[in-house]
């Protein structure tokens, strides 16, 4: 489906079997080949969700060429896009309500005659999807309450034998300290010593007749007495 949407520009999404019944009221609809038009298979056994082909080229009034895609297997693999492959309408009153179109294995045209429900033709604007609305509910009226301008007596009385209700304690706030009234305790006075007055040094003559280690004796004995 997203082939045969790129290569008609028809604006249709899900599977092919939807796309007849999408394009009502949106796109034009028929039962002549155009070139650009997409033919819109019906529903069988061995295609349950139909198929869709677009037209590439009209040949005559039963012949055109197709683009399409998963429709015959090539090379042993589907999904695969044919283009300008032959398509021939069958039926017996030439509406196109039955094709046989080109199976790549048979290089021929297939044996089954294919049911057609008709072209959808991309000329012009289409129209825009309709979107599906759901009803919603209604939201339930908003009823007001009623409101006393005086408590009622059985309000008072259920609070009637309550105990009163404590006082919080004030917080006893602790004295400030100011600057000014804090002064630090005095340091501990350092015990001061007396400096000694040097001793100044006497000269003392030695006596005579001592001999000279005497005289160094009281040389010593006097500096310190």
């Amino acid at each position: 489906m997203p082939y045969a949407r790129e290569v008609s520009g028809i604006d249709i999404y899900g599977d092919a079997l939807t796309w007849w019944d999408q394009a009502e009221g949106r796109f034009e609809r028929g039962h002549t080949p155009r070139e650009g038009a997409v033919m819109a298979f019906i529903p069988t056994g061995n295609m349950q969700l139909g198929h869709v082909a677009a037209v590439a080229k009209v040949i005559d009034s039963r012949t055109v060429l197709l683009d399409h895609a998963n429709w015959s297997p090539i090379n042993g693999r589907r999904g695969q896009i044919e283009r300008n492959v032959k398509a021939v309408d069958v039926s017996p009153n030439n509406d196109w309500s039955q094709v046989r179109v080109w199976y790549y294995p048979l290089q021929a045209l297939g044996t089954t005659p294919w049911p057609v429900q008709g072209f959808i033709y991309p000329d012009g604007k289409a129209k825009p999807r309709t979107q599906q609305r759901f009803a919603q509910a209604a939201p339930a009226p908003v009823r007001p309450q009623p409101t006393r301008e005086e408590p009622s007596r059985a309000f008072l009385a259920a609070f009637a034998d309550a105990p009163p209700a404590r006082a919080p304690q004030a917080r006893t706030s602790q004295p400030r300290v100011t600057q000014a009234a804090y002064r630090p305790a005095p340091a501990a006075s350092q015990a001061s010593y007396a400096t000694a007055r040097p001793l100044t040094p006497r000269r003392v003559q030695a006596s005579a007749g001592r001999s000279g280690g005497d005289a160094v004796v009281e040389r010593a004995v006097a500096l310190y007495d």
